[in-house]
């Protein structure tokens, strides 16, 4: 099996695959809420289209012998209004770090590891267009412990600890009844 995690950037069209936005009534990813949850459903996938066509683009995509197999939404916390201006999970200094808010495997790809290649092309494509450093947003899992498809979007802290972040802060949020923290990774 030959992974390979590329940049969003003019790869629309393999986002639209793996997200799902061409179902009927599809909203897209659950990232768009973080993004900016005004943008009606019906113009989420121009607005994704939008962000798939400039630098930085809004994430990554892992692909599996050439098939888009997953997403990873990242880029600068700035870029997500949702979490400029939230009450459950807060900032822990000055700087403008890139955020981790979400992953995505198609159901065929699943159980691969695919979300630890996912992050770590994400830091990889944060450390390109220089951020410092890299957050993530994961549920609290204990050893052996797993958590539903529908709260596991966000990652766990398990899948972060593996790929060098720390825990950083405390947070309010919750997501599938766990709760999440504030992971890190320096880059500099």
């Amino acid at each position: 099996m030959a992974v390979e995690v590329l940049p969003a950037v003019g790869r629309y069209d393999d986002f639209f695959e793996v997200v799902g936005v061409k179902k009927p009534g599809g909203g897209g990813c659950w990232c768009m809420a973080y993004r900016d949850s005004r943008v009606p459903n019906e113009e989420r996938g121009q607005y994704m289209r939008d962000e798939c066509a400039q630098e930085p683009g809004p994430g990554v995509l892992a692909f599996v012998d050439g098939q888009a197999a997953g997403w990873c939404s990242v880029a600068p916390r700035s870029t997500y209004r949702r979490l400029m201006h939230s009450r459950t999970i807060p900032f822990v200094d000055g700087r403008d770090a890139w955020s981790v808010v979400c992953f995505v495997v198609r159901p065929r790809f699943r159980g691969q590891g695919l979300m630890h290649e996912l992050l770590e092309g994400a830091v990889a494509h944060a450390a390109a267009h220089g951020a410092e450093v890299v957050e993530g947003y994961p549920v609290v899992v204990d050893s052996g412990d797993r958590v539903d498809l529908i709260s596991g979007y966000v990652g766990t802290s398990r899948l972060f600890e593996a790929a060098g972040f720390t825990h950083a802060a405390e947070t309010t949020g919750h997501s599938g009844g766990r709760s999440r923290v504030v992971m890190r990774r320096e880059l500099t």
